[in-house]
């Protein structure tokens, strides 16, 4: 019997801004949502489970914080900025989905909800599909039930059914550039790698703990000292496959061009904003390519 997840997605705008774009926001909130999922365990006959999308993105505010007006106006500088570069990228983008790669705490999902949010798209955690498909509330859950593979082939079930799919921004897990078949997948669209260094993934992560991260979790130990023993190894397991991504944005050269001495120091948006810098380059510089491609067979076929 075929194991996998049959999946249909209705995709609506999320909005930014006013007028037609916020409607398109309240039709979003109003029906945003993933069809039936279709599982099947290797054992056991197929199991129907209703599963709902991504939660609406909230649209982004400015908010007054103790740092007065001046933290005020900035939030609504980088509000704007962001908004600015969306249309630009939007311009190139045709629609391609949008998938963020990188290791586990690395703020794939944080990132790509604001990506969403400015680009008009839906945003999905395929995490959140799987457990939602197999009926089990986390990864770890399903890690000890189950097993890793049998998370992986869930995994790249859902992959494959998104990459169907149009205008999607798609945090993925952080395994999931291990199996070839998911780059196929994600081929279709356009790949953003969030290169996060090792220390600051390995702070955040202590800080909140491993229990959810099953490739994490140990059972004594110094957390921060776990977590980076075990990031680093699986960061040379992985480190080739996440340069197979079509777009790099380091937080370590963000941070050097704000004059920050430390990623901690970066603003979610301040990611979300340089993303969309390196994927307007990507898309300008591929449509270029494209063209120049069309040019020469036009050229070759008046011969």
């Amino acid at each position: 019997m075929e194991a996998g997840v049959g999946l249909a997605l209705q995709s609506r705008a999320a909005g930014f801004g006013s007028g037609r774009r916020r409607g398109a926001m309240c039709d979003a909130e109003r029906s945003s949502r993933i069809g039936s999922l279709r599982v099947a365990d290797q054992t056991a006959s197929p199991a129907a489970v209703r599963a709902r999308g991504s939660k609406p993105v909230a649209p982004l505010r400015a908010k007054k914080s103790s740092g007065g007006h001046e933290n005020l106006h900035n939030s609504v500088d980088d509000a704007l900025l962001l908004k600015r570069k969306s249309e630009d990228v939007l311009f190139h983008m045709n629609g391609r989905c949008i998938y963020l790669v990188g290791m586990m705490g690395s703020g794939k999902s944080t990132v790509g909800k604001i990506l969403a949010e400015v680009l008009g798209y839906s945003f999905f955690d395929s995490d959140k599909l799987v457990e939602q498909a197999v009926g089990m509330p986390s990864v770890a859950q399903i890690f000890k039930v189950h097993s890793e593979a049998f998370f992986r082939d869930n995994e790249s079930s859902v992959l494959r059914d998104l990459s169907s799919m149009r205008r999607l921004v798609v945090a993925t897990g952080g395994g999931a550039v291990i199996r070839p078949v998911n780059w196929k997948n994600m081929k279709k669209g356009l790949s953003v790698w969030l290169d996060v260094p090792l220390e600051a993934l390995a702070r955040r992560i202590a800080k909140v703990g491993t229990a959810s991260r099953p490739l994490l979790d140990q059972p004594s130990g110094d957390p921060y000292t776990m977590a980076f023993s075990k990031l680093s190894t699986l960061a040379e397991q992985r480190g080739d496959a996440y340069a197979n991504a079509d777009v790099r944005v380091s937080l370590e050269e963000i941070a050097s061009k704000l004059g920050h001495d430390d990623v901690s120091k970066l603003t979610p948006i301040d990611i979300a904003l340089e993303s969309l810098h390196k994927i307007e380059s990507f898309v300008t510089e591929d449509t270029v390519t494209n063209s120049q491609t069309e040019s020469q067979a036009q050229w070759i076929q008046t011969l």
